[in-house]
């Protein structure tokens, strides 16, 4: 069985697409998704061995991919890996930024190391690379540019680092497509909002019973997936996206919309999620029940 994708299987036939943080959760369910639809993945990610591990999953399906270990934080590298990218692939067609992360804490308690950590690699991170790849070459050849943010409408109370960053990315990605439209290049965003992902075992065990609650405050009354997220990402890289860009797709069942203090959500089954994701693995907090 492979990638059960709603678009068609050649979609992306001889083109090359990035997707930073590729070795795990949404960037490695993306990364397999466009793989089955006929493109060469380039994977990038800080740690080696995880993205081998996707790399060789992919190949196992019948798809190709290239992996690049890079910390996106750091400039000099970036320019590197980008080079390094476009000397074995020759073109780039488009950039999924999607490698980040953050830790729960109240704005009050924050350092300034661990704001500025945060910042570099939710904002900082994701500009390094997209004007790389606009510099090195797409800004001859056109190409689509999909930065990964989160749902951070009305605040983002207990991540303020986070939320201020990927308010930042939005900001840069409006900007970005205003600019660099000239060039052919089209540079959207998506806004996930909770999305059962392998990244929420990382969280410490305290915040891990705050997400059991979260699906209470979605009008759909449950989680997300990854391949939901994928499907937006790979609409707006694809060509039926040809004439949309500087625009950000929240993809999080209506959680940012209204109050529930004031307009109550009934409890329901009534979502049925999409799950094309073929390897998807569920988060280990959501295989036990309290």
């Amino acid at each position: 069985m492979g990638y059960r994708s709603v678009f068609r299987p050649d979609l992306f036939a001889g083109r090359n697409i990035i997707v930073t943080g590729g070795g795990s959760g949404i960037g490695r369910c993306t990364a397999h998704e466009l793989a089955s639809l006929g493109a060469r993945v380039v994977l990038v990610g800080r740690k080696q061995d995880k993205l081998d591990a996707v790399k060789a999953e992919i190949a196992e399906d019948g798809g190709e991919a290239l992996a690049f270990s890079c910390d996106i934080r750091e400039e000099d590298r970036v320019k590197e890996t980008v080079a390094a990218i476009f000397a074995a692939v020759g073109e780039v067609h488009g950039l999924v930024n999607n490698a980040g992360g953050q830790f729960p804490s109240p704005v009050a308690l924050i350092s300034q190391k661990g704001w500025e950590t945060v910042v570099r690699t939710n904002l900082t991170g994701g500009f390094l690379m997209a004007r790389e790849v606009f510099m090195q070459g797409m800004n001859r050849t056109g190409g689509s540019i999909v930065n990964i943010v989160a749902d951070m409408w009305g605040g983002m109370p207990g991540m303020g680092h986070s939320g201020a960053a990927r308010a930042g990315m939005v900001n840069f990605t409006q900007t970005a497509a205003f600019e660099w439209g000239s060039a052919g290049v089209r540079v959207n965003a998506v806004a996930p909002g909770w999305i059962a992902s392998s990244g929420m075992d990382t969280y410490p065990e305290s915040f891990k019973q705050t997400i059991k609650t979260l699906r209470a405050a979605v009008p759909l009354k449950r989680m997300g997936e990854e391949s939901e997220v994928s499907a937006a990402i790979t609409f707006l890289l694809s060509d039926a996206a040809a004439f949309i860009s500087g625009d950000t797709l929240r993809i999080d069942g209506a959680a940012s919309q209204g109050n529930i203090a004031i307009f109550p959500l009934p409890d329901h089954n009534n979502s049925k999620p999409f799950n094309g994701f073929h390897r998807a693995v569920t988060p280990e907090l959501f295989k036990t029940e309290d």
